[in-house]
């Protein structure tokens, strides 16, 4: 835990898993300020350390969802200034999350050696596509890139069509994001005992890999993985798949179990239909398919919803996000919050100017971790880029002198 607390970490509120714990955010777009957001809503002190050029040039609501509960810090890093004064944070660190091509953090002078020498209890968590050691380190890449090396895109979409692409980036998301989180808390429960922290790697690709346990257990059972439409999960059973509505909208029937099933063909009329759960042949598979299309097509979802309700057979709506954001489940949750409590007014003013809906543009997502004696809050709205570099560099021992020489030379923003 760090030695010196800043104001933000003593904000944190009471009963925070991660109070007191001080994390350097060096990353900028998706897989590493999802990370460090998780991190920060747990309870952690956040400081989000951007260079004084283009900075994290994440769209301006993607920044505002996954930077709150940070603290902004502007520094360049080609300036022996700017290197001197990470690394001097770095010594209050308990973390360090930086996503750059391997190489490239060692080249500026802030590699985990030169870190560790300051600190020898940080821990250090390296976010890349393919990891620091393999052919493939150096390699650029974005999500889907991951999960076709991967062979998880091949599993994603329908039969006869193209992989699918999905708005919810499974490889930067699981792969990276999680995977990363996962690895910094155990390495850091660890250094809590040993007093020695670690360097943690994390490979999109290779997070997204370890999370392809069907398709493997296919392989492992036929010596390949099952194409898309012909596992139970991806449309070779009609009792587990998605149905249009007349209105355009879609049913998402996911009655595996034949206990669902059977209810579900109860409240449907069509008890004719229980036997063939999981039919036998292709041909047999396509007429239940084609009967519970024609009858399902007949009426809109909101007819379904109101017919399925609290049937207990795992047939649900399929919502637009809009819709799930009032959804009362997420609601008794507290899922979805607006941004306002302690929204600054330039914060505001900005989400207002970028979007013509802001109250709800500045809506988010709560802490989907609950656990008793913790009550998730937004402590700090997502920071301007270096909007509090001069709190942050005073509390690391720097004086208003020393700080206006190292903006006069540029060193920080």
């Amino acid at each position: 835990m760090s030695q010196n607390p800043s104001s933000l970490s003593s904000s944190a509120p009471a009963g925070a898993p991660l109070r007191g714990v001080r994390v350097l955010d060096l990353t900028r777009l998706l897989p590493g300020p999802v990370c460090a957001l998780h991190l920060a809503d747990l309870g952690a002190e956040v400081i989000k350390i951007e260079d004084t050029g283009a900075g994290d040039y994440a769209a301006a609501a993607l920044r505002t969802l996954v930077n709150r509960n940070k603290r902004g810090l502007a520094l360049d890093l080609k300036q022996p200034g700017g290197v001197e004064a990470l690394l001097r944070l770095c010594e209050s660190a308990d973390v360090l999350v930086e996503g750059f091509r391997p190489g490239v953090m060692e080249r500026l002078g802030v590699g985990y050696a030169a870190v560790a020498a300051r600190n020898p209890r940080i821990v250090y968590c390296s976010i890349t596509g393919y990891g620091q050691t393999g052919p493939y380190r150096d390699a650029p890449g974005h999500d889907m890139n991951y999960s076709g090396w991967a062979g998880v895109a091949d599993q994603m979409g329908v039969p006869g069509q193209p992989p699918a692409l999905s708005n919810l980036p499974v490889a930067d998301l699981l792969g990276g994001s999680m995977t990363a989180a996962m690895g910094i808390l155990a390495a850091l429960f660890d250094a809590s005992r040993t007093g020695t922290g670690r360097h943690v790697d994390i490979a999109i690709a290779d997070g997204v890999l370890a999370h392809a346990v069907l398709p493997l257990a296919a392989v492992n059972t036929h010596g390949q993985a099952d194409a898309v439409g012909q596992s139970k999960l991806t449309g070779a059973l009609p009792c587990y798949a998605m149905y249009a509505t007349a209105d355009g909208r879609y049913l998402a029937v996911a009655a595996l179990e034949r206990k669902f099933w059977d209810a579900f063909c109860a409240r449907i009329g069509r008890a004719d239909l229980q036997a063939l759960h999981y039919p036998l042949a292709p041909a047999q598979a396509q007429w239940v398919r084609a009967e519970l299309q024609a009858l399902i097509g007949a009426h809109p979802l909101a007819w379904w919803t109101d017919k399925l309700r609290d049937a207990d057979c795992c047939v649900t709506p399929v919502l637009r996000l809009q819709e799930a954001l009032d959804n009362p489940q997420f609601a008794a949750r507290a899922m979805v919050l607006p941004l306002d409590a302690g929204a600054s007014a330039t914060a505001t003013a900005s989400a207002a100017a970028t979007n013509p809906t802001p109250d709800r543009a500045q809506r988010q997502f709560a802490c989907p971790v609950k656990m008793t004696g913790f009550e998730f809050s937004v402590r700090q709205p997502a920071p301007r880029p270096g909007e509090h570099t001069e709190d942050v560099l005073r509390e690391a021992g720097y004086s208003a002198a020393e700080i206006q020489a190292l903006r006069s030379r540029g060193a920080v923003g």
